[in-house]
């Protein structure tokens, strides 16, 4: 199964519909072809009154496949910092909150990307990492061409007390430690695919 963002909204592909239990307003449609596939994606972006739309195929590998190639592939990597108090570490851009990620650079590995994305961002260094945590997918528009992104993340260690420095050239206004029991408070201001990744981090042992 593969989770898409458009924004707040979302595309699911999967080869099961049985187990699902969404709720709003929920499309379902069976892959046929290629144009198909691009259709129900410009639909979609344009028909906002849709919150989820299921696409289904019993190969799902294929779904896949056929659903990345309506679209310019980008990846990034990102990090899920906790400091020796078990703050959590977010950055605020463009008056969301969010946490330290960014594009991987050529020839790069997700991993070192993550490492090297989270000192550029939040001015903190000799982090490291300690799990590997599930990538998102989000979509969006760059002069009219679609683009999708895969970002990796990983949950990182940071024991040290360097005072934090938002990035501001890459519109970083704040960057902050937040006990684990106020992060909810970040909630409204934050894209439901970080939501995600903050509580799967937060899950895992």
């Amino acid at each position: 199964m593969y989770k898409v963002f458009f924004n707040e909204r979302f595309v699911l592909l999967t080869d099961k519909i049985g187990s699902l239990n969404l709720k709003g307003n929920v499309l379902y449609i069976e892959y046929w072809n290629k144009s198909s596939i691009n259709i129900l994606i410009d639909r979609f972006n344009k028909n906002k009154t849709i919150d989820k739309l299921v696409i289904y195929y019993h190969d799902l590998n294929e779904l896949w496949f056929v659903f990345q190639s309506c679209f310019y592939f980008i990846e990034a990597a990102g990090g899920f910092i906790k400091n020796q108090h078990e703050e959590i570490l977010l950055m605020k851009r463009n008056n969301m909150w969010d946490l330290p990620k960014g594009k991987l650079e050529k020839n790069e590995l997700p991993k070192l990307a993550a490492i090297r994305e989270v000192s550029e961002e939040c001015g903190i260094h000799n982090h490291e990492i300690v799990n590997t945590l599930n990538p998102t997918y989000h979509t969006f528009l760059i002069n009219d061409e679609k683009m999708l992104k895969k970002t990796y993340w990983y949950e990182m260690k940071y024991s040290g007390n360097e005072k934090l420095v938002p990035q501001i050239e890459e519109g970083i206004t704040d960057v902050v430690w937040v006990k684990q029991d106020e992060i909810e408070i970040y909630f409204p201001k934050m894209y439901k695919s970080i939501i995600e990744v903050i509580k799967e981090a937060s899950h895992k042992k």
